[in-house]
């Protein structure tokens, strides 16, 4: 509340004078006129009570002499210090001192504010959650108020996604035309084929919509997430063709993602379809810039959007919705449905319990197949394995551990035989990746499925390896093509990481000598097609492979920062197997030269076909045998090292 000043600090303007008077001076004009000049006396302090004319001048008296005091009292201190002060040259070490404490106590004094100030923003944002049910439904508060601290759901999705500080836009230009199309047109070749959240005809029609806007010079035609739109497709298809940390594609992307973000409150209304459609475009980005947002907390945004809308159920359509309605919908779900990936070893956000939602009808706008549908529907094969073996109650045991993931097993492979032959390379490729990364993870150990058969550790051994050969290929080509993002990084150290738990871990019957068998034991699955048959032992299969995962994390490492501790990792952890490896290798050398010197009783059989020396000596039983025990005596793990399942490692 506004204090009462004194009168002699603001003196009223506004005075009165008697009736006869006009209050003129010298001379008021009644006296002018008469002639009366001298002897006029309006100015007379007989003439006037206290609160008059000369009531205002004696304020304006009273503020000047107290003016003046405070004038002098200044002078004279300033006096003091001048008597008192001291040359530079002749302080003393106490003055020095006592100077810097001053300096100390006044920058404690500026870190205390500075604290004081974000538990206050932290006390406001708190108490704004008291008045804002944070659902997708609620509209949240008018951002267009004038209010300091406007609370909205884009306020409340950046505060808890958004990690490093994004820079500020160098310009309030639109890029180049040219840039924007070739950036569109890898959007719609590469992500929006497996996420179509757009039709494909909206999407090419909003850069020429931008750019004719803003030559003729119209403001308010376009919707704020449309610009919102605009600017996350720029900013996915420039980060996603980086190469490396500090080039012009990120660069490029950091300043799209900036230019985006003063749309986001409007973008993110929630209770609209646009709502989640904004939060999986902020995802898509957040997987390849993992330094500035966190993809696990904005997938779970856009998933309680889904669920708060009723888009996880298809029961909540009404009976006028038309069928491009309903599969818009649906394509809508499951596009983040699929993006709920298991590669943080974390609980889905989806329970398929809850779910009743069909897929959605191939889509028009690929003149090939639909490659979204079987993307869809291996995220569900997934999920439903995932949630049963790793999501569920451990001490609730499967009936048949063995068998059920075998059952999945099955299923995962005749989902790869089905897919059609006219799908694009680049997503062929992504969808064999996804195949051996999916079959490793179901075949590792889990909560509920803890025993590794070494049947089991045969398939580990040849999807991780086929995984990561296909992927070296991948990373060493040009990033123009595909959708390759930091969860794929994440997937190769994965995958790196058990195929050296299966090196380490031979099992109950020798690896190798498993590894050298012609046929697999009956009632089990077939091992997957050799990528790298160029190579002809598991051992120097091994030791390429190692090398490959070495090469393609390092690679990585130059387009994200937080790779190259995984890479440095893993360059420790497998110096021993190699040198292992290598033991190995000499051994079986020497057992092959002595079976050759021994007599024909004795010689190894040479007549199956496709034989080598290396592939006999992995199935000679007592060589074999007595390598391993050599070999594994040399191995600093031995034999005992557990089998390391994916819900036991932390990225």
């Amino acid at each position: 509340m506004r204090t009462r000043s004194s009168f002699s600090h603001n003196p009223h303007l506004r005075v009165s004078r008697p009736v006869q008077c006009d209050g003129k001076l010298p001379a008021c004009t009644a006296c002018e006129k008469a002639g009366r000049e001298n002897e006029c006396s309006a100015a007379s302090d007989q003439q006037f009570a206290r609160g008059k004319e000369r009531s205002w001048v004696a304020a304006l008296e009273a503020r000047v002499e107290k003016l003046d005091r405070r004038l002098n009292h200044a002078r004279s201190r300033k006096a003091s210090v001048a008597l008192h002060e001291v040359d530079d040259n002749t302080m003393t070490m106490q003055d020095s001192e006592r100077r810097d404490s001053l300096v100390d106590i006044t920058a404690a004094i500026h870190r205390k504010a500075a604290r004081t100030r974000e538990k206050a923003d932290f006390n406001t944002l708190v108490s704004d959650f008291g008045l804002l049910t944070v659902n997708a439904t609620t509209p949240g508060f008018d951002t267009q108020q004038e209010s300091a601290n406007p609370m909205s759901f884009a306020r409340l999705v950046l505060a808890a996604a958004q990690h490093d500080t994004l820079p500020d836009p160098n310009t309030d230009e639109l890029p180049y035309q040219e840039v924007a199309e070739a950036n569109f047109q890898f959007y719609q070749d590469n992500i929006l084929p497996l996420y179509p959240l757009f039709p494909t005809a909206d999407l090419k029609a909003l850069v020429p919509k931008i750019y004719d806007d803003a030559d003729l010079g119209i403001l308010g035609g376009i919707r704020s997430s449309e610009y919102w739109l605009f600017w996350m497709v720029m900013a996915i298809a420039s980060a996603a063709q980086s190469k490396a940390v500090n080039d012009r594609n990120y660069y490029d992307a950091l300043q799209y993602v900036a230019r985006a973000l003063p749309y986001a409150d409007r973008a993110f209304v929630p209770g609209y379809t646009t709502q989640i459609q904004a939060l999986v475009l902020l995802t898509q980005y957040s997987m390849l810039d993992p330094a500035h947002f966190d993809s696990w907390h904005l997938i779970g945004f856009a998933c309680r959007a889904c669920i708060d809308l009723g888009f996880h159920k298809d029961h909540t359509f009404t009976q006028q919705s038309s069928k491009d309605t309903i599969d818009a919908r649906r394509r809508t779900f499951y596009c983040v449905y699929a993006l709920d990936s298991m590669v943080h070893a974390r609980p889905f956000s989806f329970k398929d319990d809850d779910i009743s939602v069909r897929l959605p009808s191939p889509s028009v706008d690929n003149e090939r197949s639909d490659p979204s549908l079987p993307l869809f529907e291996l995220r569900r094969l997934q999920s439903g394995w995932y949630q049963t073996l790793v999501q569920t109650d451990s001490n609730d045991p499967l009936r048949d551990p063995v068998q059920y993931v075998w059952q999945k097993y099955h299923e995962t492979q005749r989902w790869s035989k089905e897919l059609t032959l006219d799908l694009p390379a680049t997503i062929r490729t992504a969808f064999d990746l996804e195949l051996d990364y999916s079959s490793v993870y179901l075949v590792v150990p889990s909560p509920r499925t803890p025993k590794l058969t070494d049947h089991g550790r045969l398939l580990i051994f040849e999807h991780t390896i086929r995984y990561l050969y296909r992927m070296y290929e991948v990373v060493k080509a040009s990033p123009s093509e595909g959708f390759y993002t930091y969860h794929d990084a994440l997937k190769v150290f994965f995958m790196g990481s058990q195929l050296v738990t299966v090196l380490r871990d031979p099992g109950e019957s020798d690896l190798w000598q498993s590894l050298g068998a012609t046929k697999p034991p009956q009632q089990n699955p077939p091992l997957p097609e050799r990528l790298d048959k160029d190579l002809s032992d598991a051992i120097a299969r091994s030791n390429s492979c190692l090398d490959k995962v070495n090469e393609t994390l390092k690679l990585y490492g130059e387009r994200w920062e937080q790779v190259k501790t995984l890479a440095d990792h893993f360059d420790r952890t497998t110096t021993d197997i190699k040198s292992y490896l290598e033991t190995r290798r000499d051994m079986v050398e020497s057992a092959i030269a002595r079976n050759m010197q021994k007599d024909g009783r004795h010689a190894l059989p040479t007549s199956r076909p496709g034989t080598n020396p290396s592939t006999l000596a992995y199935q000679s039983a007592p060589m074999t045998q007595h390598s391993s025990q050599r070999a594994n005596q040399g191995a600093p793990w031995g034999n005992s090292t557990g089998f390391q399942g994916h819900h036991n490692v932390h990225f």
